[in-house]
């Protein structure tokens, strides 16, 4: 295994999407793990915690300032065509807002990246959300990072809640469904929870090298 990249005093890292679903579990694993000094969060609105290694930064993902120097960066910024409005807010979102910051974070020095993207993405799709998705993981591999971690959970359970989102209805009918099929669906195509698929980007992205796919089942082994 190869040994971790540091900076004096830890790693610093960049995360977008620090209060979504994923978001949030990276945010609270990066915090708590001693190996990283300090975490620029980026986003529309700040993180409700308050931690001695955050970095809020409330910015328009449209015009980003340049960002600090960086060892690795985490893209989990994500909604639905429904919540978004329209096939292009959504493509702004997902793709856009998501490819800026990992231009930024690669200007900024950031050699490794964990993407959040989705089952089935497939930037040949017929199916926009799939197409979408593909064409973002295209984008921020030809960057050349030297480490990037892309996950594609299923169903994504998790307290939407919470976080003051509304319910999703597919992921509602996931849970429903995995609790009454269990072992009888797929292994990659069962519901994950959110903290699953932050953990796995945790674990593999800072010592990654090259371009590593980790699909639902995967991250819940």
């Amino acid at each position: 295994m190869q040994a971790r990249v540091k900076r004096p005093g830890g790693r610093v890292v960049a995360l977008a999407g620090a209060t979504g679903l994923v978001g949030q579990a990276l945010l609270r694993g990066l915090l708590d793990d001693r190996a990283v000094a300090s975490v620029h969060a980026l986003g529309r609105r700040r993180p409700d915690q308050r931690h001695p290694k955050l970095v809020p930064h409330t910015v328009d993902f449209a015009a980003l300032p340049p960002l600090p120097p960086l060892d690795e960066v985490y893209l989990a910024l994500g909604t639905t065509i429904r919540s978004a409005g329209s096939e292009a807010a959504f493509r702004a979102v997902d793709f856009d807002a998501n490819l800026a910051v990992a231009r930024a974070a690669r200007a900024a020095g950031a050699r490794r990246a964990g993407l959040v993207s989705a089952m089935g993405a497939d930037a040949r799709s017929r199916i926009f959300y799939s197409r979408t998705k593909g064409e973002l993981e295209a984008a921020v591999a030809a960057l050349g990072f030297e480490g990037l971690v892309i996950a594609r959970p299923s169903l994504l359970l998790g307290d939407r809640s919470r976080l003051g989102q509304a319910a999703r209805p597919l992921e509602e009918l996931g849970r429903v469904a995995g609790r009454l099929l269990g072992r009888l669906v797929p292994r990659q195509q069962r519901p994950i929870e959110a903290g699953l698929v932050a953990a796995a980007l945790l674990l593999r992205v800072p010592t990654s090298r090259g371009r590593v796919v980790l699909l639902s089942g995967d991250m819940q082994r």
